[in-house]
């Protein structure tokens, strides 16, 4: 093997690379060293002897060439030297066939605005844990004091996120004076991990730094439950509010994650009978059954069963390539759901609906078996058919509480009509049964509160105790 030589990228006067006949590498400080290997011949038979470096010292890189020709005499992978992080982001990206359009435009979002340009010229093989931390920790500067000078990782972030657009973006989405979440870390952090797992199954990196980084674990975001006394409270809020300049606002809440009383689930469901929203079945579904949003988007007809004897049922269901984001969280999500008779007769009635639209449709009727579509037959999108129950939350002029609250609705009334925990646990889809007892644990004390209340209620007295 070739002895290692020291090279810089100066060039001379015309252009020219130096390479190792630079001057300037009499100095200790200029340049770095590089080793050439043997590396197995291409596919014409031709002799390959690819640079491996740039190594700081000229020990450094006798030592890795040793193991350079191990691993190429072992017939190893030998790690590419000259691939960087962001190429390889970009490729990752690009062979993620099974993806879906939300799901990859949430990763290439990830890559566009933090992984590349925090990490992006970073070689592949030399990412670090530390490399991964600075990054993190710019990440959490976004849009808060800093003492002194930003650094150059969080310069060219906020560089990018000044210009940056995406299909999916919202007005001013990037603008916004908010820091980042550590939720939103964590989301930036698994997109990494997945393509690092990638790449080291694929051994193109011998080490995984993203399993070692520590991140700030978000706040457990516990329900609570839309009491009187809160529903008073926001709608105190609500009356001050509206004598104020009228501002399209985010409606007040005492958490983020809120959830109605069974009283409160049928005055909204009432509403949309009376206001014939035509996916009125959809929504009972999930407000009773507990399914999540992308589920519900991707249900199918043949996952059901609605006629002849036995239980009627749904199954919960998705390609095995499917990303957890295109509608199945985990192995434990794919389940097969009992429905009761409300809900057997609202998916009969919708699919005679279903029928009567695909007939006045005729051949432009998108091929399809998916069972909550548009007027036109087309899947639902996830994002619009948020922004439609926003719309109906705000119309009815009730607490508001997310879509996907609904499916804490569902797991609290079915708790409070005694249904076993894991039962309800089963029905949610959750991986563990201890996940779905803690997270209620705040939820069915008040709920409890509130049914002794409205029993003690019933007692006449002449006089109040």
């Amino acid at each position: 093997m070739a002895k290692p030589v020291k090279r810089c990228n100066c060039r001379d006067g015309n252009g020219k690379l130096l390479g190792k006949a630079c001057p300037r590498l009499t100095k200790r400080d200029h340049g770095a060293w590089w080793q050439r290997y043997e590396a197995p011949r291409g596919p014409n038979g031709e002799r390959r002897r690819p640079w491996a470096g740039p190594y700081k010292t000229k020990t450094e890189a006798e030592r890795e060439a040793s193991k350079l020709a191990h691993s190429v005499a072992s017939g190893a992978p030998v790690p590419d030297r000259s691939l960087k992080v962001g190429a390889y982001l970009r490729s990752w990206i690009k062979g993620k066939k099974g993806l879906s359009e939300r799901t990859r435009s949430g990763y290439t979002e990830h890559i566009d605005l933090y992984l590349e340009p925090g990490l992006g010229h970073v070689v592949l093989n030399e990412l670090r844990e530390e490399h991964v931390s600075e990054l993190y920790e710019a990440m959490g500067q976004i849009n808060r004091p800093l003492k002194g000078e930003p650094s150059e990782i969080l310069r060219r972030l906020l560089a990018v996120r000044a210009k940056a657009t995406w299909d999916s973006a919202r007005p001013n989405q990037l603008h916004n004076r908010r820091p980042l979440s550590p939720a939103r870390i964590v989301r930036v952090h698994a997109t990494l991990s997945s393509a690092m797992s990638t790449a080291k199954r694929q051994k193109k990196i011998r080490h995984d730094p993203s399993k070692n980084v520590e991140l700030t674990r978000p706040k457990k975001r516990r329900p609570l439950l839309w009491t009187p006394e809160r529903v008073d409270r926001w709608r105190a809020m609500m009356a001050a509010e509206a004598a104020k300049p009228s501002e399209r606002k985010p409606m007040p809440r005492p958490g983020p994650v809120m959830v109605w009383t069974p009283d409160l689930a049928g005055e909204w469901l009432d509403l949309l009978v009376e206001w014939e929203v035509r996916l009125y079945p959809l929504f009972h579904l999930i407000i009773t059954r507990g399914l999540r949003r992308s589920e519900a988007c991707n249900l199918e007809w043949p996952d059901t069963s609605l006629t002849g004897p036995g239980p009627k049922t749904i199954s919960v269901l998705e390609d095995e390539d499917a990303e957890a984001e295109a509608g199945i969280k985990s192995e434990s999500s794919r389940r097969t759901v009992v429905l009761d008779d409300i809900n057997t007769n609202l998916l009969q009635s919708w699919r005679k609906l279903q029928r009567a639209e695909q007939l006045a449709a005729s051949e432009k009727w998108p091929d399809s078996d998916k069972i909550f579509t548009d007027e036109s037959g087309r899947p639902l999108d996830p994002a619009r058919l948020s922004d439609h129950f926003e719309w109906l939350i705000r119309r009815s002029g009730l607490p508001p509480v997310r879509l996907h609250d609904l499916r804490h609705c569902a797991a609290t009334i079915m708790l409070a009509s005694g249904a076993d925990m894991k039962d309800v646990s089963a029905t949610l889809g959750h991986r563990q049964f201890w996940f779905t007892a803690d997270t209620y644990t705040v939820v069915l004390p008040e709920l409890a509160a509130a049914s002794a209340q409205a029993a003690v209620a019933m007692i006449p007295r002449r006089k109040p105790a």
